[in-house]
């Protein structure tokens, strides 16, 4: 049955659609506005009572029951869990995977959404603080990454939902002021991602209603 991928055009929405795609899972697309505030609506925080893209709908669910999950994280367990795929079933192996994603959605995630909000900052005082703040934590982090990949192929060693969500945020990394020249390891990584049909997909499908 086809799951409802409920989101907009950020990071963390390819996320969900890059592993839906990779994991070869039936999906639509419904668009949730953020600049118009549609996360709002009483029927997107039904599924989503954070208000925040992304969230799921799956008609075919545990016991074959309709579920909701909101938060990209919960959602790509969710997602590794239904379908075998890109999360080892060994919890010594699982357990990288694991690491690596909740780095992500506490460090490389929170870190560069916060350059992103500085660099619209109109005030120079404001925004010099802030952006400096931030822009060399995102940097720290990306150390951190590319030492982690000198070691192993991808972030758990093999492919998992933690590269996916990491992924959804390098993505962004001109935004973030980053070269991925000064990361090699880190280039290296992300185009192989990149070339990866299920990534491209993922990263092609339309999320949302703009021309």
């Amino acid at each position: 049955m086809t799951i409802e991928l409920h989101t907009w055009n950020t990071p963390n929405g390819r996320k969900i659609s890059v592993a839906l795609e990779e994991m070869a899972l039936s999906y639509v697309v419904k668009t949730v506005n953020i600049g118009k505030g549609e996360q709002h609506a009483p029927d997107f925080l039904r599924i989503s009572p954070n208000n925040r893209i992304p969230a799921i709908v799956d008609p075919d669910g545990p016991d074959g029951k309709p579920i909701s999950i909101f938060e990209s994280g919960a959602i790509l367990l969710y997602l590794g869990e239904k379908t075998g795929k890109f999360l080892p079933s060994s919890l010594r192996e699982r357990v990288p995977v694991l690491e690596w994603l909740m780095w992500q959605m506490g460090g490389f995630g929170p870190m560069p959404g916060q350059v992103h909000h500085f660099r619209a900052v109109e005030s120079e005082s404001d925004r010099r603080y802030g952006l400096k703040r931030y822009s060399d934590e995102t940097r720290r982090l990306y150390r951190v990454l590319d030492k982690r990949l000198s070691e192993v192929e991808y972030v758990a060693g093999a492919l998992s939902v933690a590269d996916f969500a990491i992924l959804g945020w390098a993505w962004r990394h001109e935004r973030h002021q980053v070269s991925l020249d000064e990361y090699p390891n880190v280039k290296r990584w992300y185009e192989a991602l990149f070339a990866r049909q299920g990534v491209q997909r993922g990263f092609d499908v339309k999320l949302d209603d703009l021309p």
